[in-house]
């Protein structure tokens, strides 16, 4: 089993700690925002080690949307690359954890659909898309 490799940000590692140290009860709400998140864990590709991240809780349907805005940063959340090299992941919603499959959206009606739908759960979202120049990644976690 690949070792845990602890996020170097203290804020998402404390949150992972407690969200996952609670069973899901508690720590479930994204940084100062109170609004709901998910973990999501999956692999690194570079060291294959087990990565842990909080993410917002975005629902289409039975799946996740998970955006890479990383608050508008010139550069993509280094688990976008992960994410791209191995689809597989495991998410945990509260006290549920399932194993899901990621997709990145790459239709442009679909990532429409899909960024609507992101910009009214948080609508900080299309203010980090305007900072920047890369198009913020879109990923579809669905039950694998």
């Amino acid at each position: 089993m690949p070792e845990y490799l602890p996020n170097p940000a203290d804020w998402v590692r404390e949150q992972v700690e407690v969200y996952e140290g609670s069973g899901g009860t508690d720590g479930i709400g994204l940084r100062d925002t109170g609004l709901p998140c998910i973990i999501v864990t999956h692999v690194g590709n570079k060291t294959g080690g087990i990565r842990k991240v909080p993410l917002m809780r975005i629902k289409d349907g039975d799946s996740y949307v998970l955006v890479a805005s990383k608050g508008g940063a010139p550069k993509n959340p280094v688990w976008v690359y992960n994410l791209r090299a191995d689809p597989n992941v495991e998410i945990r919603d509260e006290t549920v954890v399932q194993k899901m499959k990621v997709r990145e959206v790459v239709d442009e009606a679909e990532r429409a659909r899909l960024w609507e739908i992101a910009v009214e759960a948080f609508p900080p979202y299309a203010e980090y898309q305007a900072r920047t120049e890369r198009n913020i990644p879109l990923f579809v976690a669905e039950t694998a």
